[in-house]
């Protein structure tokens, strides 16, 4: 079984420096008003991951550190979250450490490793149970009320609850989008008019990817003829002379020329010879030169009626790019867009009403689980009231009745967040139909009524107790920590408390911090905290109670005194009772 082995609590609240060694079985911690029982709690949720408070931290310290050792069994789901964060384990020993500083940073360390505080939290939810005051306050509240329920119930919630949840996501998600369709239907349409006249003015114009580009090239040249015509003339001349000037030197002549010099004398000198192949291959290249200046010359003619079409196709081209993209490429694109927008605006109509079909079936789906959730938990709460109503008989309350109050608020049957649920029309929520309440008769003759409005303060922690106690065998964790849960409690019913937390620490680790000695005496372990002479708790002052201390501190919770003889008394009586009893 996973326990809790020892914490190590430094510079928190009224605490110095202490070790609290625990043990399986039941632990009481008990000890004067003030002298720190609080802060074992305290320290606990820290280690679990709790709310960080740096008003904690001891005045003059610069952080409070709260160590602790867990002993894991082989494979519990604590022990594998805890690898997963890369935590390394010791012979199956997990240590655990938190820091606040008293800036309010606050630090955690799991086996070695430092992790977020959200993995403590994980690891709290399979290790330890704990109670206090604020918890009995949770209870009062319905939905912590159905929570008990639906963990009670097990799968027969839990199944139907998963498909439920999941039909009820998608039922809130079409009821969005069906929200959107029909309040934006004027937004709608008018975005479609926008698209179809740009889709219109595009294909008015049938724009081609990289025309702008080729159009602006061919407008430049158009407008450009004659310089173009006279510049390619002039060139050819130079290259290849002009037949009606028959002594003009040209560069084609000039380069045969060198290259036949060059090639008489090659034998003589093989650097010659190569280079007289350059200047041959030189003077094929004019020669090709000279051809293409030729050609250009003659095919190029100004065309002013072709240089006012293009101007006109550009100025079409730029209209739209003005408008829908940087060039034709991005307008195309703009409109592949567009039109599959207006495609899917012109389908609202039909997507509407494929939506309120999917609507309805969800609707009349969530009827059916809906349903299927209350008679599961009906059932369960008939199971879970019982057996609270007799863990109650055991802890003073005989004639005392738990049971659940389970409803629904029925709405208009027009009512746009309703379902149908045996025959009535109810509001709806992301877990069910169905408003859970916890109601107790005290005594027979009084009216079930709210635990809220129908327990006392010793009753409402006595019924918290039955309901741990339910859990145990049902959904059980290693680790139970109370703190005072007996408030409000005293004579005979102190001592019911007692016995039955004790019998709750036969199948799990029990931690009490309790003022009643008739609880402490059923504890297999007292541990008990005490001050200093300055105010502080330090190594030495959470001590292991054994024979003759045990019986003076429980002296001390009965009279007041330790060493009075007729509580000393008592104080025996209790322990060899709470013995008997074990």
């Amino acid at each position: 079984m996973s326990v809790l082995e020892e914490m190590r609590i430094r510079s928190l609240g009224v605490i110095d420096d202490a070790v609290v060694e625990l043990s399986p079985g039941f632990t009481a911690v008990t000890g004067e008003t003030g002298a720190g029982k609080t802060m074992v709690v305290t320290s606990l949720a820290l280690l679990l991951g709790g709310r960080a408070d740096p008003a904690l931290v001891r005045i003059g310290a610069k952080a409070a550190v709260v160590e602790g050792r867990l002993s894991l069994a082989p494979g519990a789901p604590a022990a594998l979250r805890a690898e997963e964060a890369g935590a390394e384990l010791d012979d199956g020993a997990l240590l655990v450490s938190r820091t606040v500083s008293a800036e309010g940073r606050s630090r955690a360390h799991l086996g070695g490793r430092s992790v977020p505080v959200g993995v403590l939290a994980e690891l709290a939810d399979d290790l330890v149970a704990v109670h206090g005051q604020t918890d009995q306050q949770g209870l009062l509240r319905p939905a912590r009320q159905r929570g008990a329920l639906d963990r009670y119930a097990g799968d027969a919630v839990s199944v139907p609850l998963e498909k439920y949840l999941a039909a009820y996501r998608r039922l809130r998600a079409v009821a969005t989008e069906l929200d959107e369709l029909t309040t934006r239907a004027r937004e709608r349409a008018q975005e479609a008019d926008l698209l179809r006249f740009g889709l219109g003015e595009i294909a008015a114009v049938e724009p081609v990817a990289g025309e702008d580009a080729e159009l602006a090239a061919e407008a430049e040249r158009l407008g450009n003829a004659e310089a173009l015509a006279s510049a390619a003339s002039v060139a050819h001349a130079a290259l290849a002379g002009v037949p009606e000037d028959p002594e003009a030197v040209d560069a084609t002549t000039l380069v045969g020329a060198a290259g036949r010099a060059l090639e008489a004398v090659r034998a003589h000198d093989p650097a010659l010879g190569a280079l007289a192949e350059r200047m041959g291959e030189i003077s094929i290249l004019l020669a090709d030169v000279a051809g293409e200046l030729a050609g250009y010359a003659d095919d190029l003619e100004a065309d002013p009626l072709r240089l006012a079409a293009v101007e006109e196709r550009r100025a079409a081209l730029t209209a739209l790019t003005r408008k829908y993209g940087e060039d034709a490429a991005a307008v195309l694109a703009w409109a592949q867009a567009s039109a599959a927008r207006l495609t899917e605006l012109e389908g609202d109509d039909d997507r509407i009403g494929e939506l309120e079909a999917e609507r309805d079936t969800l609707r009349g789906e969530l009827s059916g689980l809906a349903q299927a959730l209350t008679d599961a938990r009906t059932e369960a709460a008939e199971r879970f009231a019982a057996a609270v109503t007799a863990e109650l008989a055991s802890l003073a309350m005989p004639h005392a009745r738990v049971s659940f109050a389970i409803g629904q608020v029925e709405v208009d049957p027009a009512a746009a967040d309703g379902i149908e649920v045996g025959g009535r029309t109810v509001a709806y929520g992301p877990h069910g139909a169905d408003e859970v309440e916890l109601l107790l008769a005290p005594h027979p003759g009084a009216p079930p009524r709210p635990i809220a409005r129908g327990a006392s303060g010793g009753e409402l922690s006595r019924v918290m107790l039955a309901v741990e106690v339910v859990f145990a065998g049902s959904d059980p964790v290693p680790t139970y920590l109370f703190d005072e849960v007996d408030a409000g409690v005293g004579g005979k019913a102190a001592v019911e408390v007692g016995r039955r937390l004790a019998e709750l620490a036969k199948s799990a680790q029990v931690v009490v911090v309790t003022h009643l000695p008739q609880v402490a005496a059923f504890a297999d372990r007292q541990l008990l905290v005490e001050k200093t002479n300055d105010g502080t708790v330090t190594r030495s002052g959470v001590t292991v109670l054994e024979g003759e201390e045990r019986v003076r501190e429980l002296s001390r919770m009965l009279a007041g005194q330790a060493d009075s003889s007729s509580a000393r008394a008592h104080a025996e009586e209790l322990l060899a009772a709470a013995r008997g009893e074990a």
